[in-house]
Protein backbone atom coordinates (compact mmCIF):
# COMPACT_ATOMS: atom_id res chain seq x y z
CA UNK A 1 0.00 0.00 0.00
CA UNK A 2 1.29 3.46 -0.91
CA UNK A 3 2.20 5.78 1.91
CA UNK A 4 0.05 8.93 2.01
CA UNK A 5 1.11 12.38 3.16
CA UNK A 6 -1.31 15.15 4.03
CA UNK A 7 -0.63 18.88 3.65
CA UNK A 8 -2.65 21.86 4.78
CA UNK A 9 -2.24 25.57 4.18
CA UNK A 10 -4.58 28.49 4.64
CA UNK A 11 -4.86 31.08 1.88
CA UNK A 12 -6.57 34.26 3.00
CA UNK A 13 -7.68 37.17 0.83
CA UNK A 14 -6.68 40.54 2.32
CA UNK A 15 -7.61 42.80 -0.60
CA UNK A 16 -11.04 44.11 0.41
CA UNK A 17 -10.81 47.91 0.06
CA UNK A 18 -14.20 48.32 1.76
CA UNK A 19 -16.62 47.40 -1.00
CA UNK A 20 -15.57 43.79 -1.56
CA UNK A 21 -15.84 42.57 -5.12
CA UNK A 22 -18.43 45.16 -6.14
CA UNK A 23 -16.51 45.54 -9.43
CA UNK A 24 -13.43 44.07 -11.08
CA UNK A 25 -11.36 47.14 -10.14
CA UNK A 26 -12.79 47.59 -6.63
CA UNK A 27 -10.52 45.12 -4.86
CA UNK A 28 -6.86 44.20 -4.50
CA UNK A 29 -5.65 40.72 -5.36
CA UNK A 30 -3.53 40.56 -2.21
CA UNK A 31 -3.63 37.73 0.25
CA UNK A 32 -1.42 35.58 2.38
CA UNK A 33 -0.57 31.94 2.83
CA UNK A 34 -0.30 30.58 6.34
CA UNK A 35 0.75 27.25 7.81
CA UNK A 36 1.35 26.28 11.41
CA UNK A 37 4.85 27.13 12.58
CA UNK A 38 5.88 28.92 9.38
CA UNK A 39 6.22 32.57 8.40
CA UNK A 40 3.29 34.10 6.55
CA UNK A 41 3.87 34.39 2.81
CA UNK A 42 2.45 37.45 1.00
CA UNK A 43 0.44 36.53 -2.10
CA UNK A 44 -1.12 38.37 -5.00
CA UNK A 45 -1.87 37.91 -8.67
CA UNK A 46 0.60 38.41 -11.47
CA UNK A 47 0.78 42.15 -12.28
CA UNK A 48 -0.77 41.32 -15.69
CA UNK A 49 -3.91 40.44 -13.70
CA UNK A 50 -3.92 43.53 -11.45
CA UNK A 51 -1.62 41.97 -8.86
CA UNK A 52 1.18 43.33 -6.70
CA UNK A 53 4.59 42.57 -8.21
CA UNK A 54 6.22 42.57 -4.76
CA UNK A 55 4.21 39.51 -3.67
CA UNK A 56 4.36 35.89 -4.78
CA UNK A 57 1.78 34.88 -7.38
CA UNK A 58 0.35 31.39 -8.04
CA UNK A 59 2.34 30.97 -11.24
CA UNK A 60 5.64 31.65 -9.46
CA UNK A 61 4.65 29.26 -6.67
CA UNK A 62 3.95 26.48 -9.17
CA UNK A 63 7.31 27.06 -10.83
CA UNK A 64 9.08 27.17 -7.46
CA UNK A 65 7.38 23.94 -6.37
CA UNK A 66 8.59 22.07 -9.45
CA UNK A 67 12.10 23.47 -9.04
CA UNK A 68 12.33 22.76 -5.30
CA UNK A 69 11.02 19.20 -5.64
CA UNK A 70 13.55 18.41 -8.38
CA UNK A 71 16.36 19.95 -6.31
CA UNK A 72 15.51 17.89 -3.23
CA UNK A 73 15.37 14.63 -5.19
CA UNK A 74 18.57 15.48 -7.03
CA UNK A 75 20.53 16.22 -3.86
CA UNK A 76 19.21 13.00 -2.31
CA UNK A 77 20.27 10.92 -5.31
CA UNK A 78 23.70 12.56 -5.43
CA UNK A 79 24.26 11.89 -1.74
CA UNK A 80 23.27 8.24 -2.23
CA UNK A 81 25.64 7.98 -5.22
CA UNK A 82 28.57 9.52 -3.35
CA UNK A 83 28.58 12.62 -5.54
CA UNK A 84 29.30 15.76 -3.54
CA UNK A 85 27.30 18.80 -4.64
CA UNK A 86 28.76 22.01 -3.24
CA UNK A 87 26.31 24.48 -4.78
CA UNK A 88 22.99 24.31 -6.61
CA UNK A 89 20.98 27.14 -8.11
CA UNK A 90 18.07 26.80 -10.51
CA UNK A 91 16.96 29.62 -12.80
CA UNK A 92 13.66 27.90 -13.64
CA UNK A 93 11.36 29.26 -16.34
CA UNK A 94 7.76 28.53 -17.20
CA UNK A 95 5.36 29.45 -19.97
CA UNK A 96 1.66 30.04 -19.40
CA UNK A 97 -0.88 30.88 -22.08
CA UNK A 98 -4.18 32.66 -21.58
CA UNK A 99 -7.34 31.54 -23.26
CA UNK A 100 -10.70 30.01 -22.48
CA UNK A 101 -8.77 27.67 -20.17
CA UNK A 102 -5.45 29.29 -19.39
CA UNK A 103 -2.69 26.86 -18.60
CA UNK A 104 1.01 26.27 -18.31
CA UNK A 105 2.47 24.71 -21.45
CA UNK A 106 5.91 23.88 -20.10
CA UNK A 107 8.50 24.43 -17.39
CA UNK A 108 12.24 24.33 -17.95
CA UNK A 109 14.50 23.81 -14.97
CA UNK A 110 18.00 25.21 -15.46
CA UNK A 111 20.02 24.03 -12.48
CA UNK A 112 23.64 25.15 -12.25
CA UNK A 113 25.47 22.61 -10.13
CA UNK A 114 28.93 22.84 -8.62
CA UNK A 115 30.46 19.46 -7.90
CA UNK A 116 33.42 18.81 -5.62
CA UNK A 117 34.86 16.48 -8.28
CA UNK A 118 34.27 17.60 -11.89
CA UNK A 119 34.93 14.02 -12.99
CA UNK A 120 31.48 13.17 -11.56
CA UNK A 121 29.71 15.37 -14.12
CA UNK A 122 28.48 12.57 -16.42
CA UNK A 123 26.97 10.56 -13.58
CA UNK A 124 25.63 13.76 -11.98
CA UNK A 125 23.90 14.65 -15.26
CA UNK A 126 22.24 11.20 -15.37
CA UNK A 127 20.92 11.73 -11.85
CA UNK A 128 18.92 14.74 -13.08
CA UNK A 129 16.89 12.31 -15.20
CA UNK A 130 16.28 10.07 -12.17
CA UNK A 131 15.33 13.09 -10.04
CA UNK A 132 12.82 14.12 -12.69
CA UNK A 133 11.27 10.65 -12.70
CA UNK A 134 10.98 10.70 -8.90
CA UNK A 135 9.74 14.29 -8.47
CA UNK A 136 6.24 14.26 -6.98
CA UNK A 137 5.38 17.69 -8.33
CA UNK A 138 6.53 17.00 -11.91
CA UNK A 139 4.63 13.70 -11.82
CA UNK A 140 1.47 15.62 -10.88
CA UNK A 141 1.60 18.09 -13.78
CA UNK A 142 -0.04 17.62 -17.17
CA UNK A 143 2.58 19.46 -19.21
CA UNK A 144 6.31 18.91 -19.88
CA UNK A 145 8.87 19.71 -17.24
CA UNK A 146 12.27 19.87 -18.94
CA UNK A 147 15.67 19.95 -17.29
CA UNK A 148 18.77 21.62 -18.75
CA UNK A 149 21.53 21.27 -16.15
CA UNK A 150 24.94 22.87 -16.37
CA UNK A 151 27.95 22.16 -14.20
CA UNK A 152 30.41 24.69 -12.85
Amino acid sequence: MAKEHYYQVTVRWTGNRGTGTSSYTAYDRNGEMLADGKPTMPLSADPAFRGDATRWNPEELLLASASACHKLWYLHLCADAGIVVEDYEDAAEGTMVEGARGRFTQITLKPRVTLRDPADADRARELHHQAHEACYVANSLNFPVNCEPTFA
